[in-house]
């Protein structure tokens, strides 16, 4: 099973939330270097404690008030679901000197559990230049989670409407906007990875899979 999702076609993140810091240093001594956390003050503790080479996610809600907590040291931020904390990450990139990579949380299912922006408030704010303020910010891509269902119909299309989002933004907005980077579709989970790639996720995020199923 690990080896599968060593496949260089795709990065795998391994969410670690949760998991102790010996069943991540296994898997990284498999080879991965991916990790996800969704919880600030998880995720500095194990970023202070684990090898510094892992490429540390950020994957869960992000509070504005904890933005600098994880910006001296995270890869990658997925859940940028508002402007506020994409302005807050901006402010607290620039105090450090540093560029963070971001990806766009976008609520594909519609759910209002959970968190991210629609499809016409991300065309709105692409199309109003609403991002060319923020200097110390790479939008790296999308992400967003399907609907918790057994129907892999309803799935699919979610996946399918995120990727073709994401590609008509890379082909029309990417090249007008020097914040713009897009290199990374990140859906995909345990449950649904499967649909996610077949619908072009070159990212995922696998935990149960991986770390077995969680008690909580």
């Amino acid at each position: 099973m690990k080896k599968k999702f060593l496949n260089k076609n795709y990065t795998c993140v391994a969410v670690s939330k949760t998991k102790p810091e010996k069943s991540i240093k296994e898997l990284y001594d498999f080879g991965y270097r991916h990790f996800g956390e969704n919880k600030v003050q998880e995720l500095v503790i194990k970023n202070k404690n684990l090898p510094k080479d892992i490429h540390w996610h950020m994957i869960g809600h992000l509070q504005t008030n904890k933005v600098k907590m994880v910006v001296p040291f995270v890869y990658l931020i997925h859940s940028v679901d508002s402007l506020k904390v994409l302005s807050k990450i901006n402010k607290e990139s620039e105090k450090i000197g540093k560029k963070t990579n971001c990806l766009l949380q976008m609520n594909i299912s519609n759910e209002e559990s959970k968190y991210g922006f629609s499809i016409n408030e991300i065309k709105e704010i692409i199309i109003n230049n609403e991002l060319n303020n923020f200097n110390s910010i790479v939008i790296k891509g999308l992400m967003g989670m399907a609907s918790f269902s057994d129907d892999k119909l309803l799935i699919k299309n979610e996946f399918k409407n995120l990727k073709n989002l994401y590609e008509l933004i890379k082909s029309n907005f990417e090249s007008n906007n020097n914040n713009i980077d897009f290199n990374t579709l990140s859906m995909g989970m345990s449950s649904d990875y499967a649909i996610a790639l077949n619908e072009g996720s070159n990212m995922v995020r696998i935990g149960s899979l991986l770390f077995g199923k969680r008690n909580y």
